[in-house]
């Protein structure tokens, strides 16, 4: 698949090549490997088997936030202006690892790939699987503008043992404790959706 469409923002990660799109609702065979080096993960996708680590209760599968993979040390761009929430490590096995949280108060589209409306929203985005040295300089309430390198992704030795992608989640309501719940259960899949909006009203319509 070639390069995303058109978006008003920022890309959050340069594709300076094709990519691919996973679908993860079927287990991956053994010794497969995407195509290319860039990819990206679905936003609202059940993952059966992908969760095994006692973070996840056994029970919370389906994806609520949208993966972008690229190789370690990528950069990871602001896709427009806002402030730094929140700097942290989520070390549970399987989780985020360092972890930046952004807010932002800017007009979004009202449906993917539009361009942004007139009204005004407030709102917190969660970039997950980093590089703590990318991070770590910075502090809350620190303004940036779009274009901005926030971090970089991490390897999978500290990024919580993923391979390399950066998992990029929106929230309406301020995150607590500098993490939001990635994976939910099926039967929290509907209000996950309404407090977490498809991150691709920031990051282009990728698919």
């Amino acid at each position: 698949m070639g390069q995303f469409g058109t978006s008003p923002f920022h890309p959050t990660v340069v594709f300076d090549g094709p990519y691919w799109v996973h679908d993860f609702t079927q287990p991956q065979a053994e010794g497969w490997e995407a195509p290319f080096v860039y990819s990206v993960g679905r936003y609202d996708e059940h993952r059966p088997a992908m969760y095994t680590t006692a973070l996840f209760e056994g029970v919370r599968d389906h994806h609520v936030g949208l993966d972008l993979g690229a190789p370690a040390g990528t950069p990871v761009y602001a896709f427009g202006p806002g402030e730094v929430f929140a700097v942290t490590i989520n070390d549970d096995e399987g989780s985020y690892g360092p972890t930046l949280i952004t807010h932002h108060r800017l007009a979004l589209p009202t449906s993917v790939g539009d361009a942004p409306s007139t009204d005004v929203t407030e709102f917190w985005v969660l970039y997950g699987h980093l590089s703590w040295d990318s991070i770590s300089l910075w502090t809350a309430g620190e303004a940036f503008e779009a274009g901005a390198v926030l971090a970089r992704l991490g390897e999978e030795t500290e990024n919580g043992g993923w391979p390399p992608h950066v998992h990029v989640q929106m929230s309406l309501s301020a995150p607590v404790g500098g993490d939001l719940p990635g994976v939910v259960a099926a039967e929290d899949r509907l209000i996950a959706l309404t407090a977490y909006p498809d991150p691709r009203l920031i990051c282009g319509p990728l698919y």
